[in-house]
């Protein structure tokens, strides 16, 4: 090679093997080179064997995979860009013209948006129903349904369902070959709140379970990341076959930073879950404040679902203000806030807050509040400087 620019490009030195660190290498490649024809040909990127091109893996997201899929409590794992993202992969990959998807009524909003826009584009129906009412999952279960959905706790409202009791209603209705989907059921929990740390999504007997990796695992609210969870290599296969014909990929810099906040993970979730608590129970005690919304409080709609199938509990928390406050004034309590910041997400290490207009957000059984609601998210600041914030906050109403 007489020419520099082709030397250094086809530079024959290799660094020595035996390296080792904390933190996994970072791997980010498009193109990956093969020694021969024959492995080009033989390499099989679907187990984990080999590797082929950027989208099918890296020894770095290979690692990623496989520490979430334990965290989870699963064997196979397929990361996707965000956590919506996790949520439309199964949609598509489980999914045609004709089936149908049930989603909970207080489900987080996108993943009912996708399934009124899209899905129904595709020809593929959807019916929302009551979570915390078993019953009317069943009632709602047909032979078009492909898919139920299901959350824990519900999305901004924070009620904790009977997973198992849900499990089993749609597992009846797989038992009636004359009344159920072709191919059965099937069950997919969206556990980004429990986060594979307060409970183990397939002990409750769900078949996906799939988190938005940007909240806790990430922890830095500097990433968008989505998981795809299961113990069935058929369904992970139907799902990694729809994520490599989709195109779906995530960057090497960005499995480094969750790889990083998975070493913390535990520690986080248990201080932002005592944090919480002791914030949700003060709140209860303001007399702005008409109820406040946690699984571990004991006036929260599932609380005893959560006592007996969690461990711990997450950094959100809501409080539906009396129902004399104003909606303006509950926009001056969020704007007189000085360490809560208006935001979407949680799980950072800065605190949150975003009001909601929930009757709007229920189709299913009407709202039974009448104050506003705001739901916030604790994050790592010290709780008693968060309580005064939001007693300052307060007084200005």
């Amino acid at each position: 090679m007489s020419e520099l620019s082709t030397t250094l490009i086809h530079h024959p030195y290799k660094p020595p093997t035996g390296f080792d660190a904390v933190q996994p290498a970072v791997h980010k490649a498009s193109t990956i080179i093969f020694p021969s024809v024959a492995a080009l040909r033989s390499r099989d990127w679907k187990h984990k064997t080999g590797y082929t091109y950027g989208l099918h893996g890296t020894p770095t997201t290979f690692t990623l995979e496989e520490r979430i899929a334990t965290l989870e409590g699963g064997k196979f794992c397929t990361l996707v860009p965000s956590g919506l993202a996790a949520v439309v992969v199964v949609d598509m990959a489980l999914l045609k013209s004709g089936d149908e998807v049930l989603i909970p009524d207080n489900a987080y909003g996108p993943n009912k948006a996708f399934a009124q826009a899209e899905l129904a584009a595709w020809g593929i129906g959807c019916q929302f129903y009551d979570a915390m009412d078993p019953a009317d999952l069943a009632s709602k279960l047909n032979a078009r349904t492909r898919l139920v959905w299901l959350e824990a706790p519900g999305s901004i409202t924070l009620e904790f369902p009977d997973i198992p009791a849900l499990v089993a209603v749609v597992k009846a209705h797989n038992a009636m070959p004359d009344r159920s989907h072709p191919q059965g059921s099937m069950t997919a929990l969206d556990n980004t709140w429990g986060a594979g740390l307060a409970f183990n999504a397939f002990a409750l007997g769900v078949d996906i379970s799939v988190q938005a990796l940007t909240k806790y695992p990430s922890g830095g609210a500097d990433v968008l990341m989505g998981s795809v969870v299961t113990n069935s290599e058929a369904l992970h296969l139907q799902v990694h076959f729809c994520h490599m014909r989709t195109g779906f990929g995530i960057s090497g810099n960005d499995a480094e930073l969750v790889l990083r906040g998975l070493n913390s993970m535990a520690l986080r979730y248990a201080a932002q879950d005592l944090a919480t608590r002791q914030l949700a129970t003060w709140l209860q005690g303001q007399p702005q404040i008409a109820a406040v919304l946690h699984p571990a409080l004991p006036e929260s709609p599932g609380h005893a679902e959560w006592k007996r199938d969690c461990s711990g509990a997450a950094c959100l928390f809501s409080a539906i203000f009396e129902p004399g406050i104003t909606p303006l004034q509950i926009d001056r309590f969020c704007d007189s806030l000085r360490l809560f910041k208006l935001g979407y997400s949680w799980a950072g290490p800065m605190s949150l807050c975003v009001p909601y207009d929930m009757p709007a957000l229920r189709t299913v059984r009407p709202w039974p509040h009448k104050g506003g609601l705001m739901r916030f998210s604790v994050g790592l600041e010290a709780p008693s400087d968060l309580q005064a914030d939001i007693a300052q906050a307060l007084a200005c109403l």
